[in-house]
């Protein structure tokens, strides 16, 4: 496929943190979530602004739970919080910062912290909220620039890169996802997912050779 020019392309490395890596295996790690670095790097390469995001959650949260039968059950009984999990992404922690090789948030070009609520845990990085009233900045920002394709990558697949990727796809952008830029959790839910986001309009590659090759 063809990337316009730069000028109208952005990158979004969507929750690339150790907390969903193996590097930190006591939290919420995806299988491979250490391996995506080089490809974001390389995608960033054809967009001419570099956006990131990173859960930010306190070990107090409302959906918090230290029960293994629990984690990724629905039942929180919340408005902006659906599902539980363990303490993960806690600001100060090792979880929280991003994966290694990547820049550093304030060396991009916007970024995004959510989850920072005690009650809410939203997936996208475009809403604060589930119902998606309250925005972030992201969309906004896209547009102020004439953003017209986004190209996204992160962790997880099955949960807030599609959230992501499909937010971006209904505000009207041409969205990418990378398939090589990100990791899901599970395989069931990650077919999923990439059914939800290609019947939303977003594109999906194997990898960024699939550019090399268009450029």
């Amino acid at each position: 496929m063809l990337i316009a020019d730069k000028r109208f392309v952005a990158c979004f490395d969507v929750d690339a943190q150790r907390t969903f890596s193996p590097l930190c295996p006591d939290e919420l790690p995806v299988a491979g979530g250490d391996q995506i670095v080089d490809e974001l790097n390389r995608q960033a390469e054809f967009a001419g602004w570099r956006l990131g995001s990173k859960d930010a959650h306190s070990p107090k949260a409302a959906w918090v739970t230290d029960q293994p039968g629990k984690i990724g059950q629905s039942g929180v009984g919340l408005d902006n919080a659906r599902e539980f999990w363990p303490v993960h992404a806690v600001p100060g922690t090792e979880g929280f910062e991003l994966l290694p090789g990547l820049p550093r948030p304030v060396e991009y070009d916007f970024f995004v912290w959510k989850g920072v609520e005690l009650d809410m845990h939203p997936y996208g990085a475009c809403y604060h909220d589930i119902a998606e009233r309250m925005s972030t900045g992201v969309i906004e920002w896209l547009m102020a620039r004439t953003v017209s394709t986004v190209l996204v990558g992160g962790l997880a697949t099955d949960y807030c890169v599609k959230a992501t990727a499909m937010q971006l796809a209904r505000a009207g952008f041409n969205t990418v996802l990378n398939l090589a830029a990100c990791r899901g959790i599970a395989e069931s839910s990650t077919a999923e997912a990439l059914a939800a986001m290609r019947a939303t309009g977003v594109i999906v590659i194997d990898s960024v050779a699939e550019l090399e090759q268009a450029a």
